[in-house]
């Protein structure tokens, strides 16, 4: 006993301010949180006691105007949007730098240079961009448009009733592609050179090489991102209040949680960020299963 304490004694020594800092301020606010969620705190008065689930089936069965499941509607469009959006143009991008486009390190730092602007500052460039204005009031992406004869192109971009949120996910795909795409690039560089090579000498063409061989093998990258911008989508707010600001067309979840603060409505608050903490979880979990089991084959 006394031999095991002295072998993992000074790591847990070493790791316990970090431990305590996780146990506070991740895992216990997580806590606060739920318990506000199950409480009836609708006003800076404070709470009277706990409601259990009332919080919850509320916001599917008693919001107004269903303004909660519109924004999980809002939330799906955005979020299918733009993951299929950084995934095809990453792979797409990095596809053509592994291949051996000339100037490589320029391209590859124009791709990634999107990535180290925040999202409030690409979101206010955005929102000029997207203007919705056509014909002659046009301005930003339409006013291009109409000067490259291009009219039919013009859209009303994040204000359409139908795609709006499509077009939303746009600022966002222009911003993580380029992440996505120095994932897939190492994905690739990370493939041996006598993989190809045993290909090649098989009489694979180059299509039957980068679909039989080099795709299979960028399998766990892609799922990384998948991961990566799928939980990030869900908990986009600053990009959406910088282009279209607080709106129904465009509310999301995370929107909902801030704007439920504002009118110190805690409990719905608190059931709304839970409900998120859900989604992130159902996208994250799996992952770690699969990767700890991939882990312990290996």
């Amino acid at each position: 006993m006394r031999t095991r304490i002295k072998r993992w004694g000074p790591g847990l020594l070493l790791i316990s301010p970090s431990l305590v800092l996780l146990a506070i301020f991740v895992y216990g606010l997580i806590a606060w949180t739920v318990k506000v969620s199950l409480s009836d705190q609708h006003n800076a008065l404070g709470s009277k006691g706990f409601v259990g689930l009332q919080n919850y089936t509320d916001l599917f069965t008693n919001d107004i105007n269903g303004r909660f499941v519109h924004s999980l509607k809002n939330l799906l469009i955005f979020t299918v949007v733009f993951m299929v959006g950084t995934m095809l143009l990453g792979l797409l991008w990095a596809f053509l730098l592994e291949r051996g486009v000339k100037a490589e390190g320029v391209f590859r730092t124009i791709y990634l240079f999107p990535m180290a602007i925040s999202f409030v500052a690409s979101g206010v460039v955005w929102r000029w961009l997207m203007n919705s204005a056509q014909g002659d009031d046009a301005g930003g992406l339409n006013w291009i448009f109409g000067q490259l004869h291009l009219g039919f192109l013009e859209t009303k971009w994040w204000t359409d009733p139908n795609w709006g949120m499509a077009a939303m996910a746009v600022p966002a795909i222009w911003q993580l592609s380029g992440y996505v795409m120095a994932l897939f690039l190492a994905g690739f560089r990370g493939i041996p050179q006598e993989l190809r090579e045993a290909a090649v000498m098989d009489g694979t063409s180059t299509y039957q090489l980068y679909r039989h061989v080099l795709f299979p093998q960028l399998t766990p990258v892609a799922l990384s991102a998948l991961i990566i911008v799928g939980h990030m989508s869900m908990k986009m707010f600053d990009l959406i209040m910088s282009v279209s600001g607080a709106q129904w067309l465009t509310e999301v979840p995370a929107v909902y949680v801030w704007q439920s603060l504002l009118t110190s409505d805690y409990a719905k608050a608190a059931a709304i960020s839970v409900i998120l903490l859900l989604l992130v979880a159902i996208v994250i979990v799996p992952y770690l299963i699969h990767t700890t089991r991939a882990e312990r084959r290996s």
